[in-house]
Formats: structure tokens, C-alpha cells, sequence
């Protein structure tokens, strides 16, 4: 079995979620004991020639890590995750680009609240205008994610064995009517 894309959730010392981390980082972490293991994988097992060691899931760092800015960094790839690689005025998810909600023209600016995932088609259709000037509507209201939720929700498959420490609120949606 290849390891390469499994991940492990990294743990800073008071249980916080810092980070996502191949196993083989993961692991060796917990050998050089900078870290111990908090969840394990008991379907699987790391292997050395003549030794097993229990597959990490979760772990959690000896020493305490400051982190001062712990924010989801605004990116294109970024905003094509928390919207789930699909345009949020039609639903397609091929020929994507970025749309601002306030066209930068009219004073719009790059941000999480005013940046949205759009096709090609209904970014030319909406134009040099609000959405609501060019009769469209949006399938959700954009928004800046929590650096937990960016992981929980937006990071990929995760292992039901780090839902207990990603517990935040879900995502908005746009509510009809």
C-alpha cells in the first residue's frame, strides 16, 4: 500500500489543530519523540524489516508552538475550495475562474467576501456588474473560512478519527426566498 496521500492531523500541545502533515512526517515526529501519537489508524500499520509501528491519524506535539497568525491565506486555489470547485451562479465546474461580487471597477476588492468561483459563461454574462444588477443569483453567499473549518471541510478526505478536535460551525448557505 502507497502512504504517500495519507495525511495525519497535527495537534499543537493544548489539543488545537495546527496543521495537516504527510505520515511519514507524522511518524517521525513521534520516533524523534516530538510528538505523541493521540490517534491511530488500527487498520493499518507502518512496517521496517523485523518492526510494526501503529499508524498515525492524530498526534499532538510535546512543546507548545506559537502561532501567531492562524488564518486561511486568500489564493485563487483557496476560493476554488470553499467553493467546492464549482460555479456558485450555475453550479458547473469546468472552465472556472474568480468573479468579483462588486466588479473592481466600481471600487471591489480582492477579498474573501467579495470573490466568488465563476464559469467562464456566466462571468462574461454578469459582466461589469452587481449580481443582482444582471439577474443572477448566487447558490451561496461567499465567505472567509476559520482555519479549522478550512481544514475540516475544505482540505480533502479527513479520517473520521479527527472530527472531535474540528468541531466549529458549518458553512453559511444562501436561503432561499
Amino acid at each position: 500500500m502507497k502512504i504517500g496521500n495519507k495525511r495525519a492531523l497535527v495537534l499543537n500541545q493544548d489539543f488545537s489543530p495546527i496543521t495537516v502533515c504527510n505520515i511519514q512526517k507524522a511518524f517521525l515526529l513521534v520516533y524523534l519523540k516530538k510528538a505523541e501519537l493521540v490517534v491511530t489508524d488500527e487498520m493499518l500499520k507502518l512496517r521496517s524489516i523485523n518492526k510494526a509501528y501503529p499508524f498515525p491519524s492524530v498526534i499532538r506535539l510535546i512543546s507548545y508552538v506559537s502561532m501567531p497568525y492562524k488564518g486561511v491565506m486568500l489564493t485563487r486555489q483557496n476560493i476554488f475550495k470553499r467553493d467546492a470547485h464549482t460555479c456558485q451562479y450555475c453550479g458547473v465546474s469546468k472552465d472556472l475562474t474568480l468573479d468579483h461580487l462588486i466588479p473592481r471597477s466600481k471600487g471591489g476588492k480582492s477579498s474573501w467576501n467579495n470573490l466568488v468561483t465563476a464559469c467562464k459563461k456566466c462571468n462574461a454574462r454578469k459582466g461589469d456588474a452587481k449580481p443582482e444588477e444582471s439577474g443572477m443569483k448566487l447558490m451561496r453567499m461567499p465567505f472567509k473560512p476559520s482555519y479549522v473549518m478550512f481544514i475540516r471541510d475544505f482540505s480533502g478526505t479527513i479520517s473520521d478519527g479527527w472530527l472531535p478536535f474540528l468541531k466549529t460551525k458549518s458553512m453559511p448557505v444562501l436561503k432561499e426566498g
